[in-house]
């Protein structure tokens, strides 16, 4: 038992430092990326190459002076930040991050709270967020604030319900709730036994529902400067200000690390069952994390690229996008997925593996091709002559 509580502990300390250190990180790897794409420098004056700068901004917001509106509820308005913050970092606490660790007690699992229902508890968790920006909006007493807290819980709670929908097509695939399951399953015949193959459809809504339960671009309409200042936070200062950020960036990790988990094999290499069978090793530790690590980086170097490439859509767009596409698509590709999966299982026997992998990829191949022809409606494939005539 003091073996447990002593690892868990360091494990609790590292993820805790590695994400906020994390998001330091990456605010700076925002702001070069958008200079790349922008064709200028960016931040290179604070360190070399501009490594200081996410210090000298937290130095910065440290110093700032604590401001509080007249008529605000302060209670709640202090406690705000903290509600939005801390949803992110328990959710990352069940996310697998490497292959089990042996040690001379035993084999340590590299997940902070390995446990059976663990993504069940990713839903039930991340929907607190929105509890944070809703008082935010409500407690600065500022209209400004408050439409856009109103704002962010329509749009969260409007594609949380489709972000949970397609991650039960992963559940009914793995027939485990538990992510280290989910992960050992995607194993088998790596990379074309990962839920990407097999659930393409779902990881698109997963991806795009994602965007939006992040508030990111094409999607940050409650923010939205142009219309409504600064949105939920425009009454916030100083590090209050900073922790919705800091917030922000955490749910990014959090949702590329779940993309990288439910749909691309977790900290699985792919091409190689090295990292998956034989005795576990320290060396499978260190190159499974470097392979979690990378996909993830690769999934927040996508919602960077989105950033700052899409333009705003209007609210109505994205609440249509939400209730009108994205929820009824994915009950009807619950149905669809549900039948194809009782069929290869059930009528033909299959168990999961490859050829079962490839078939599901069809079924998708052909639902995608459907669904982009259903949404194109001679826009872009026709052009411009369908249109006219």
């Amino acid at each position: 038992m003091t073996f447990f509580i002593v690892v868990s502990a360091i494990k609790v300390f590292a993820e805790f430092n590695l994400i906020l250190v994390g998001v330091a990180l990456l605010t700076l790897a925002e702001r070069r990326i958008c200079a790349w794409m922008q064709d200028r420098l960016g931040p290179n004056r604070v360190g070399p190459q501009g490594l200081f700068q996410p210090a000298a901004d937290g130095l910065k917001n440290f110093l700032k002076e604590e401001t509080y509106p007249s008529q605000a509820d302060t209670t709640l308005f202090i406690l705000a930040p903290l509600i939005s913050f801390v949803p992110a970092l328990l959710t990352f606490a069940v996310i697998p991050f490497a292959a089990p660790l042996p040690t001379s007690r035993g084999l340590v699992p590299m997940v902070v709270a390995d446990l059976p229902i663990g993504f069940l508890y990713i839903l039930a968790i991340s929907s607190l967020g929105v509890y944070g920006i809703v008082l935010a909006g409500w407690s600065s007493n500022n209209k400004y604030a408050l439409l856009g807290g109103l704002r962010a819980s329509a749009q969260m709670i409007s594609y949380e319900i489709a972000l949970g929908m397609s991650t039960v097509a992963v559940l009914l695939l793995a027939g485990n709730v538990t992510l280290s399951e989910i992960v050992a399953r995607q194993a088998t015949g790596a990379p074309l036994t990962w839920n990407v193959i097999s659930l393409t459809l779902a990881f698109l809504i997963f991806m795009i529902s994602a965007f939006a339960e992040t508030n990111r671009l094409p999607f940050d309409l409650p923010e939205a400067e142009a219309e409504l200042i600064a949105g939920y936070h425009t009454e916030y200062s100083a590090m209050k200000f900073s922790m919705f950020y800091i917030a922000e960036y955490s749910n990014m990790v959090t949702a590329s690390a779940l993309m990288a988990t439910l749909f691309f094999g977790g900290w699985d290499i792919p091409f190689t069952h090295w990292d998956d069978a034989g005795d576990p090793s320290a060396w499978k530790t260190l190159w499974t994390l470097v392979a979690f690590v990378f996909k993830t980086g690769f999934f927040l170097f996508t919602y960077i690229w989105i950033r700052w490439t899409l333009p705003r859509f209007r609210y109505d767009q994205l609440m249509a996008l939400g209730w009108k596409v994205l929820l009824p698509l994915s009950l009807g590709y619950l149905a669809v997925i549900a039948t194809a999966i009782w069929y290869l299982h059930e009528q033909l026997g299959w168990t999961y593996g490859t050829p079962m992998a490839l078939a599901l990829g069809g079924v998708n191949l052909v639902l995608l091709v459907v669904l982009l022809w259903w949404l194109d409606r001679g826009r872009i494939v026709s052009g411009s002559v369908a249109e006219a005539a």
